[in-house]
């Protein structure tokens, strides 16, 4: 089937998610299970990214966010540091004109100053020259870590009630997520990982308290649009409760 007629089909339900966050795991599996090095996986996953963002499109997924390097990957030996670095810079370079071409806004968060100035300079390039585009809004995840989010988040209010610029009676669940990376970002339906591992992984833990999860086994750089449209009928199929009464669904909310 062409993916575009199953895009069509999904559509028509209009129970699709609105936001996509994806844990992009098994690159590394990927490359030993075919005798090659691991910056083979990452080259073969940033290929997989391009179908994934195809897939968003196809769809009308409006905002889509992608685990791509987790401050715990700073931990891995040098060489794969500097690897993954390299790869993240190319792809920049490359896929910039042809994201903002496809009408696609990319944002970056996490603790991306642990960049090389070089770098961070492409951060801030690619999101100035995307920051109108409305068709898809697409978040990288970048040195970023759900606990860090939110400790970074408590410091920055511990500093503006010592600023009596808040009062702490003030501090409600609202008020927390305007101090995460991206508070206009709404929280994600549809949490997918692929590789057959079955953790978040220190993924959005603040905004995935009621998001859909979805493990599959596919590793990451096999992954394509069919896989992705097969994700999304998953999710139109289950009912959203939000730990309510019965019967509760996201329409209802």
């Amino acid at each position: 089937m062409d993916p575009s007629d199953e895009c069509l089909k999904l559509s028509s339900q209009n129970t699709l998610p609105r936001h996509v966050a994806i844990i992009m795991d098994g690159n590394s599996r990927w490359a030993e299970a075919k005798s090659l090095p691991r910056v083979a996986g990452h080259k073969e996953g940033a290929q997989a990214v391009k179908r994934c963002i195809q897939g968003a499109i196809r769809n009308d997924i409006q905002w889509l966010t992608l685990y791509a390097f987790s401050s715990e990957n700073w931990r891995r030996t040098p060489e794969e540091v500097a690897d993954l670095t390299a790869l993240l810079r190319f792809y920049l370079k490359f896929e910039a004109r042809k994201l903002h071409k496809e009408g696609v806004r990319v944002r970056i968060i996490g603790d991306s100053k642990r960049f090389d100035p070089k770098l961070q300079k492409q951060f801030d390039e690619i999101e100035a020259l995307t920051k109108n585009n409305t068709r898809l809004i697409l978040t990288l995840a970048l040195s970023y870590g759900g606990r860090g989010e939110i400790i970074q988040a408590v410091q920055r209010i511990v500093q503006d009630v010592q600023a009596q610029q808040i009062d702490p009676e003030q501090i409600t669940e609202d008020l927390f997520s305007n101090y995460l990376f991206a508070p206009d970002v709404p929280d994600p339906d549809l949490i997918v990982r692929t590789s057959g591992e079955s953790r978040l992984s220190n993924f959005l833990l603040w905004q995935s308290a009621y998001a859909e999860l979805i493990f599959v086994e596919t590793l990451w750089p096999d992954f394509n649009e069919d896989h992705f449209n097969d994700i999304l009928s998953v999710y139109i199929r289950r009912e959203r409760r939000f730990g309510t009464r019965p019967g509760l669904k996201i329409s209802d909310k």
